[in-house]
């Protein structure tokens, strides 16, 4: 019965109280390294792994998605005599929500599950203790620089994946399907403000800190031997995704109520 209680009750909340601390030192560590000049070279090289390597598989995404979007789209479009409007759809919702969501889940599985197999390699040989026999802290060698390289990259590689989502649609909607270009443009111009695409763009913030935290925890807490990095790794991932869609929900409610708001006050005066 107590091991029952223990499993059931106590572990999962010491898990949550220890990747709590984990994620506020994380975060703290990792602000204090962007005004220290030594780790800068750090960073890079992490912007290098983790943004120029995963342009390939973000631009794959975007455009299938924005070429996804004008297929499913067309006909229900057409048959109201409303073609012309289809990037409008296309446009918003690759902005809001596809483009910045599956960007995201890709960069979960690519650099998430990178993050974790090499941090856990390091637990598991460790070369983490090693770090702190030599007096640095492992936090800010090893996880500071790959959550700021997250942050950073995130949302330039969802704008990425918005703009190769927007063509991906314009190539199947005007070039395939026939649909006036001119008109396309026009409507989704005016369909599409700067308030969609800053949504999607923020998202990528809070979507690469969750990242890289659960990526680094996961790592840093692995269990012994391939099996436990292994297993580190799909509960990175798992973790990742479920916290992408949960953001992703809270932001939304956060973001419409304040876009309501503005725009009541706006309309008022």
């Amino acid at each position: 019965m107590i091991a029952l209680f223990e499993n059931m009750v106590l572990n999962p909340i010491i898990s949550v109280g220890t990747f709590a601390r984990f994620s506020g030192r994380a975060f703290t560590t990792s602000c204090s390294s962007c005004v220290k000049t030594k780790a800068y070279p750090l960073i890079l090289t992490q912007m290098n792994l983790i943004g120029v390597n995963s342009v390939p598989i973000v631009m794959v995404t975007g455009a299938f998605v924005g070429m996804i979007l004008a297929i499913q789209a067309y006909d229900q479009l057409a048959g109201m005599g409303l073609e012309e409007h289809l990037g409008v759809l296309i446009n918003v919702s690759v902005v809001k929500e596809l483009g910045p969501v599956l960007a995201a889940v890709m960069l979960a599985g690519r650099v998430g599950g990178a993050l974790t197999a090499e941090l856990g390699t390091m637990k598991v040989t460790e070369q983490i203790e090693a770090v702190k026999s030599m007096g640095t802290d492992p936090v800010r060698y090893l996880v500071a620089p790959r959550v700021l390289a997250c942050l950073f990259l995130t949302p330039l590689l969802i704008i990425y994946a918005d703009l190769m989502g927007v063509l991906g649609g314009y190539f199947v909607g005007v070039i395939q399907l026939g649909i006036n270009s001119k008109a396309y443009w026009t409507f989704s111009a005016e369909g599409v403000e700067l308030w969609d695409v800053s949504i999607g763009v923020i998202k990528g913030f809070f979507f690469g800190g969750a990242i890289a935290v659960i990526s680094c925890y996961k790592g840093f807490t692995c269990r012994e031997g391939a099996h436990g990095v292994g297993r580190a790794c799909t509960e990175a991932f798992v973790m990742s995704f479920i916290s992408i869609l949960a953001l992703d929900f809270a932001l939304a409610v956060i973001f419409k109520a304040i876009y309501n708001t503005l725009w009541s006050v706006k309309s008022l005066v």
